[in-house]
This record gives C-alpha cells, sequence and structure tokens, in this order.
C-alpha cells in the first residue's frame, strides 16, 4: 500500500503560509543561533516584528520543505542592532572598537602616555548603538586604536596650547582680524608720531574685510579722532579690541559678534598714511602688545 502523506511542519509568518519544514526543533534552533541570538559580539540585539507560528500537519508526498526560503524571509525581516565603543578625546568620537575591554585598553594606553596632560585633554568611552552595519565596519584592532588616539591626543594637546598661547584672562583672541602686511609693531617709535606705537598696523588693500579677533559685544562704532572710523568690542574681565582707520564699518553698537565675524572694512580714515588696520588689545584701558597673542 502505498503512503500518500508525510508528517510536515506548516509555517505562517502574519497569517501568510510560507511552506514547510521537516523538523520544527532543529529549524527553531537554527533560527535561533544565527538570527534571533546570534554570538557575533557586535550585536546587541534583533527585533523581528513576528516570529513563525508552526502547525503539525499530514501533508500531500507532493509537497517538499523549503527551509532555506523560509529562513531567508525571517532573515530579511530581522532588524539587528548592533552595539560598539568610541574612545572620545574631548567629547568627540576618535576611533570604534568593538568591546568595552578594547576601549578601556585603549584608554589606560593613552593615560598613561599622557598623564602629565589629562587635567587638559578629556578621554572618555561611550557605548555606541546603531542599526546602520557599515558604520560597525569602522571598528578596529586595539592596537590601530591606539595608535589612531595618540595621534588625536596630540592634535589636541596643540590646540590646547594654541588656545592657552592667545588667551587673556579667559578671552581667547582666535582670529586674526585682517590678512596682511606689518607694518608698524607695539612699542615701534617712528617719526609720523609723538610716542610710541600702542597697537599694531596691518597693511591690507581698501575694503579688505575686517572680522572680530574674539567673541564679544560692538561698544563703539563710529568716528573717533585720529583713529577715524573705529570699532571697539567689549569681551569679558575688562578686555577690549580697537579696530582703527576703517573704510566702512558694518557692525552696530550693541551687536554681540563671534571670532571671525565681519565687522569693518580696511581704510586709511583719520590719522592714516596708508590703507590698513590700526589693532589694540586694551585690558582696563591699558593697551598691551597684540602679538603675545596674534601674529606671532
Amino acid at each position: 500500500m502505498l503512503i500518500k502523506y508525510k508528517v510536515l511542519y506548516k509555517v505562517t509568518i502574519s497569517g501568510e503560509e510560507v511552506g514547510y519544514v521537516t523538523n520544527k526543533i532543529e529549524f527553531e534552533k537554527i533560527l535561533n543561533e544565527q538570527i534571533i541570538n546570534p554570538k557575533d559580539e557586535n550585536i546587541a540585539y534583533v527585533d523581528i516584528e513576528e516570529l513563525p507560528q508552526y502547525k503539525l500537519v499530514l501533508a500531500n508526498n507532493s509537497e517538499t520543505s523549503n527551509e532555506e526560503e523560509i529562513y531567508n524571509k525571517i532573515s530579511d525581516m530581522a532588524v539587528i542592532t548592533y552595539k560598539m565603543y568610541a574612545v572620545a578625546i574631548n567629547n568627540k568620537n576618535s576611533v570604534y572598537v568593538d568591546t568595552l575591554q578594547e576601549a578601556e585598553e585603549t584608554v589606560s594606553k593613552i593615560k598613561e602616555e599622557y598623564a602629565n596632560k589629562l587635567d587638559e585633554i578629556q578621554i572618555s568611552v561611550d557605548e555606541i548603538y546603531t542599526k546602520n552595519i557599515e558604520q560597525v565596519e569602522q571598528t578596529v584592532k586595539v592596537a590601530s586604536a591606539i595608535e589612531t588616539a595618540q595621534a588625536e591626543v596630540q592634535e589636541a594637546v596643540k590646540e590646547m596650547q594654541k588656545i592657552k598661547s592667545a588667551t587673556l584672562d579667559g578671552v581667547y583672541f582666535a582670529v586674526r582680524p585682517v590678512s596682511g602686511t606689518i607694518t608698524s609693531r607695539f612699542g615701534a617709535n617712528e617719526s609720523i608720531r609723538d610716542h610710541t606705537h600702542k597697537g599694531m598696523d596691518i597693511a591690507a588693500p581698501y575694503g579688505t574685510k575686517i572680522v572680530a579677533a574674539a567673541k564679544g559685544k560692538i561698544t563703539h562704532s563710529g568716528w573717533m579722532g585720529g583713529y577715524g572710523n573705529l570699532i571697539i568690542i567689549t569681551h569679558e574681565n575688562g578686555i577690549q579690541t580697537y579696530y582703527g582707520h576703517c573704510s566702512k564699518l558694518y557692525a552696530k553698537v550693541g551687536d554681540e559678534v563671534e571670532a571671525g565675524e565681519r565687522i569693518a572694512a580696511v581704510g586709511s580714515t583719520g590719522f592714516s598714511t596708508g590703507n590698513h588696520l590700526h589693532f589694540e588689545i586694551r585690558k582696563n584701558g591699558s593697551q598691551i602688545n597684540p602679538q603675545k597673542y596674534l601674529y606671532k
């Protein structure tokens, strides 16, 4: 007597019949190991909208199981969230590694190398979750992570030193106010004046953009005697900057400006022998040498 039927498991997903599997236990084991709970250290968790449902049936002998097709369908439904770790230098992610142990090893090596700089440089570890596999593929091994992070720390140290050398009582002179040629330095004795120079002159073509050297508030914008058209920016802690002989004044009193923001244009107004910017830094009203902070 010919047997017309065989035992299979009918599989449905979200109410849709997707085929048959021969062995439910073995198929679920494969799903669990390879899709739902893989051992990949970068995978944090896997979301599947609806897991398959199984029903034991007597199927016609002509029916065949299609485990691979069902497996691929479930795999396509899986939304994977990956986990990795970032070593951050001054709150900016520098390099990515796979595990917390690798991240901590990298940080430990950097702290050992730059122990005397840690009051200036912040080094931290951030746990990153992402669904972007391309981001995960950016992770590197510890040796490479240490090399990259060391380079980043070296740059951060240089930047901190640069900022320190250009900072006066908390005011950071981040930008040169104009690009040009220095024609008169602070303290110079010249025939055009009966006193030493209390600022510095930077020659540039008429109309060249002048920008704020540091963040602050415009407290003068207009004519002032020998300065001609003058901008004064008041910064923190009694610090002011003067921008004289301007052809045009773009900023007005009360404006809050950032370092690098356009405030005026080069000219030759007031007591001037040619197109240039007369630039001063003052502390509590007294002029100090701008080249201690800019145009070094």
